[in-house]
């Protein structure tokens, strides 16, 4: 079960990547690569958030949160596509924008994969209630 939600979900984050990179794409005009910076900042911000909400859902299925966090998360964002658009920002002969694109990655995508962790958690009191401590 598991590997088949990993593979269906991965399909369903795959085409969101596309169809949101063609989006962007198509209203971003300029060589810096916004539309896999975005993708990946999304992805940041909604897995740090699954990673902690999920593991506070006793009735999701390790199934389902595998299968949303590493197939659809997973696929929608793209670390080889970072690097190759690195690699060709350096080959076009733009070290500044290639360094600032890594470092705004880098810093921006921890800092969303944070916020989103620090977000998914349940207030202390409604979390004892869900446990049946409260």
């Amino acid at each position: 079960m598991m590997y088949w939600a990993v593979g269906v979900f991965g399909m369903i984050g795959a085409a969101l990547r596309y169809e949101t990179g063609t989006a962007v794409g198509a209203v971003w005009p300029y060589p810096f690569p916004l539309a896999t910076l975005l993708i990946n900042y999304a992805g940041c911000l909604v897995l740090g958030w699954f990673t902690r909400a999920g593991s506070q859902w006793r009735w999701l299925p390790v199934w389902l949160r595998t299968g949303f966090g590493t197939g659809l998360i997973g696929s929608f964002t793209t670390f080889s596509t970072f690097s190759v658009e690195t690699i060709g920002l350096l080959r076009g002969g733009r070290p500044g924008t290639a360094l600032l694109y890594v470092v705004l990655s880098m810093a921006g995508g921890l800092l969303l994969a944070w916020l989103g962790y620090c977000a998914g958690k349940l207030p202390a009191g409604r979390a004892a209630r869900r446990e049946g401590r409260a």
